[in-house]
């Protein structure tokens, strides 16, 4: 029967590893916002956001609600670490009626309390912050903002569930007339734990309370909390997880003796898993296991065992005692003779084997746990091993070596990727408030700072409407005749007068030049759909600086050689050509270059058409089959490749190293070209837009230190607000100025920080990818040779988040003046139009297409736009313009 009896209460590490499984599913849905309310493992957020890093200085006072006491401490940290806190504490005892009289009663004795400590501690009247340990289940909206749950543990108040607490407490505080004390924070024992065993700089992330009752928290990944409005760094939950099992997750390992401990508590079927580990509740498992050996005569034959139907007989501690000590027999015999039993030599000894089966029942239904929660961090933290310091306390683990080795040797067996580093709490709860609020106040002043630095990048909306208007008067003094040439937003014509409309048949090739690689391509268009082939040449530096007539003729070898491969050499197709250089067009098949970019400086070119030039080589090379007849740049070319599949596309948009855009407008509001009959596109340039001055109220000063470094400054000043080839020095910049403050890098950047360009817009798209798994920012910090805490990377984050955010903002801006104008141009009460949309920025970076088209429909709220991503704009573009060209 005894073998029997302690078979039920041994658990397998297979089932115990079930069990963690089952653990890790319960806290997700504890997590997730549409599961939460169904979930017995509750995952309360705590808003805390971050541990202690030694440097907290200042006076803080606790008050520490207790079982039937209420504690009142003021802590002194010096910013030494930490590590030698100087205290004062005064417990008062709480008479039972206040504990089940009023809220109000309970609130105002506290605040009691506290008037009567600060009389006889201090007479200073400076603000002094107050953390509110509250051990009760709450629901935390704010650090300092709770309302209670459910009592337990005594209390039963009325007229406090539902209620804030902290709201309670400040206004019992308020008429004590201590108007320097406020309640900056509320916690519960176990957040307390885990924040007094952060010291000497190790960050102490997971607490346990192995105590009457059982409960962890732990640092989690913020954006996983969903019911919490946090969405960047960590935060800290607690977990509730008494309650794991009311689902029935613990049928299979729930014994006779739970279902008796658990039918004769004041809860029925509730806190399952408490009732299995709690030392409120481990003397009366024992009990019961007993009172059923002795009914089966295994135990205390001649004894009269009634002694052992009285609740509460066998006290934890008793037990714990009994398989700690090395005279356990002895202890065991005294403790039953107690009790009135005359045990002999083997019910000692059986009495001992049933203590340490429940206590190791206990210890390894706590690893299960603990294990859950340690695994569950390394996976969300995208980790291969994780290093972590778990704060405990509570009587079971307190001295009691046997339980502490169950507890650490079967956690390294259930989580062996999990090293965890066990850290006994010394007054947990109460030097733990005083960080949690020391904490909060160094958070609250680093944020302050932040938004100082970040402020001036952060655009309200009337910020971006008034960008909006002056993008639509520069697109008009663009529009003029008599204004053009002194308009930053210079609208060029492009003589593309029509968009696809699917019935563009034929073969036509097209020519891509916007770089050192040089494109060829194919294009069969059929109602099928199009076909294309391409082939890509190298331009040598020597062609791309030399002279204007040696680079087309190797433009004109590229060709033929592209023919001949394709057998097209017989051929006369007609030819779009892709020029991503700044031209004046002057017609469809006619362009002047205004200048080169990208490294190309080939003499005699500027200034010239670049189709005639085309032409000519032809000539020279007898390549009399070339009729090219469109010149387009690749926002043009993006719009025409998606208008082949959406009629609806009259704007093209660039978003990449650098940012342009085009849209279809009315020929009769065109002052540069005669004629008013139809729509020709116009290519914006708007990249330009401010280079008069008129965006000097946005830049900022990291704005300037950008410009001031470019080959341009001065210029193109709107595309280095926005585009790829200039985010990554804002950021830069950003980062540097935070160091300065010591916000960042704990004031001592990298030298490589320093050097321009190092910081590279894709690492933008990396840091920005929803959550924050250190992984991916770890090899970033490592190229810059960054010493960056987890802190950093939050707010290297959130810079990042700055940077994009406005660019994208400034971007729907610019558009939301181009459809509002198209809208107006048409006389319609709502606009639908399509954009073709290419370049890096916006396909790659992970937020940038979602805040454009979220701003835009703020702006422009009578337009329904929809975003198209062009597929190869500037090649099938180009032979698309070609296409609609002879249509």
């Amino acid at each position: 029967q005894v073998q029997r009896a302690l078979r039920t209460l041994t658990i397998p590490l297979e089932r115990l590893q079930l069990m963690k499984n089952h653990m890790i599913q319960a806290m997700q849905k504890g997590l997730s916002r549409s599961t939460h309310s169904q979930a017995t493992v509750q995952m309360l957020p705590t808003y805390i956001c971050a541990t202690p890093d030694g440097t907290e200085k200042g006076d803080f006072l606790v008050v520490e609600l207790c079982q039937s006491q209420v504690r009142t401490l003021l802590v002194t940290l010096l910013g030494d670490g930490n590590l030698s806190p100087q205290m004062m504490y005064k417990t008062f005892d709480m008479a039972e009626e206040i504990m089940k009289g009023s809220g109000e009663a309970l609130f105002n004795f506290i605040a009691q309390c506290v008037s009567q400590f600060l009389a006889d501690t201090t007479s200073s009247q400076e603000r002094l912050p107050l953390g509110f340990v509250f051990p009760f289940s709450c629901r935390q909206t704010q650090l300092n903002k709770a309302e209670l749950i459910s009592w337990s543990k005594g209390f039963s108040c009325s007229d406090v569930v539902g209620k804030d607490v902290v709201q309670l407490l400040q206004s019992a505080i308020n008429k004590q007339e201590l108007s320097h004390v406020e309640v900056v924070a509320l916690m519960n024992d176990t957040v307390g734990i885990m924040m007094s065993c952060s010291t000497e700089g190790r960050p102490c992330e997971v607490a346990l309370v192995m105590d009457k009752g059982s409960n962890c928290c732990f640092m989690a990944e913020a954006h996983l909390v969903e019911i919490a409005k946090e969405t960047s760094g960590r935060m800290c939950v607690n977990t509730e997880w008494g309650s794991f099992g009311d689902s029935g997750n613990l049928n299979d390992i729930i014994t006779p003796y739970d279902e008796c401990v658990d039918n004769e508590s004041s809860s029925p079927g509730e806190k399952r898993f408490e009732k299995m580990v709690g030392s409120l509740y481990l003397g009366e498992i024992v009990r019961h296991v007993l009172i059923t050996l002795a009914a089966e005569k295994a135990l205390f034959k001649g004894s009269n065992v009634a002694v052992l139907k009285e609740k509460d007989v066998l006290k934890t501690q008793q037990v714990l005692e009994i398989i700690n000590r090395e005279e356990g027999m002895a202890v065991t015999k005294r403790a039953l003779e107690a009790m009135g039993l005359l045990p002999n030599e083997r019910d000692c000894s059986r009495v001992q084997q049933i203590c340490l089966a429940v206590v190791t029942r206990a210890a390894s239904l706590y690893s299960a746990g603990l294990a859950a929660v340690l695994t569950y961090m390394c996976q969300t933290r995208e980790m291969d091993q994780l290093l972590v310091n778990v704060g405990v306390d509570g009587e079971l683990y307190q001295g009691h070596t046997r339980f502490k080795e169950i507890l650490q040797t079967v956690t390294r067996l259930l989580a062996p990727e999990c090293v965890a580093t066990f850290l006994p709490s010394t007054d947990g709860s109460g030097r733990g408030a005083a960080m949690v609020t020391a904490v909060a106040l160094r958070l609250e002043a680093r944020c302050r700072e932040v938004n100082e630095v970040l402020g001036p990048l952060r655009l309200s909306f009337a910020d971006l409407q008034q960008v909006q208007a002056l993008m639509r008067q520069e697109m008009e003094l663009g529009l003029g005749q008599e204004t053009n040439a002194t308009a930053s937003v210079r609208m060029l014509p492009t003589f593309v007068c029509s968009t696809p409309n699917g019935t563009e048949q034929g073969e036509f090739l097209a020519l891509d030049l916007g770089g050192t690689n040089f494109r060829v391509l194919v294009v069969h268009m059929s109602e099928e759909g199009i076909r294309m082939a391409s082939e890509i040449y190298v331009i040598p530096t020597a062609i791309m600086q030399g002279t204007g007539e040696a680079l087309f003729d190797h433009i004109v070898d590229c060709i033929i050689d592209f023919q001949t491969k394709q057998d097209l050499v017989n051929h006369v197709l007609p030819l779009g050509f892709t020029f991503s250089f700044p031209c004046q067009q002057v017609g469809l098949d006619k362009a002047l270059l205004l200048t080169w970019t990208k490294g190309f400086s080939a003499s005699d070119c500027v200034g010239q058409d670049v189709v005639q030039l085309l032409r000519e080589a032809a000539q020279r090379k007898h390549q009399t089959g070339l009729n090219v007849v469109a010149l387009v740049n690749d926002t043009v070319g993006t719009m025409m490749s998606c208008g082949y599949d959406d009629p609806k596309c009259e704007i093209g948009l660039i978003v990449g190293t650098g940012t342009n855009a085009c849209y279809m407008e009315e020929m009769q509001n065109v002052g540069t070209v005669e004629g008013n009959e139809g729509r020709m596109c116009i290519n914006m340039e708007w990249g330009a837009f401010g280079d008069n001055g008129c965006l000097d109220h946005i830049l900022t000063s990291f704005d300037k230190l950008v410009d001031e470094k470019t080959i341009n400054p001065g210029k193109q000043r709107f595309e280095k607000l926005i585009s790829g080839m200039y985010l990554g020095e804002i950021v830069r910049h950003v980062l540097l100025a935070l160091s300065d403050r010591e916000l960042l890098f704990h004031g001592k950047p990298s030298p490589k920080l320093y050097c321009k360009d190092i910081f590279k817009t894709k690492f933008l798209s990396t840091i920005e990818l929803n959550g924050l798994a250190l992984r991916q920012i770890r090899a970033i910090v490592q190229e810059l040779e960054l010493n960056a805490s987890y802190e950093d990377s939050v707010l290297m984050r959130e810079v990042c988040e700055a940077v994009s955010l406005r660019a994208a903002q400034l971007c729907a801006a610019g558009l939301a003046a181009v459809v509002e104008k198209m809208r107006e141009n048409r006389g319609v009460d709502q606009l639908t139009v399509t954009v073709g949309v290419d370049g890096t920025l916006y396909k790659l970076h992970p937020t940038f297409s979602q805040n454009v088209q979220k701003t835009l429909q703020d702006l422009a709220p009578k337009c329904t736009v929809t975003f198209m991503p062009s597929e190869d704009g500037s090649g099938k573009g180009a032979a698309l313009v070609a296409a609609v060209a002879c249509r």
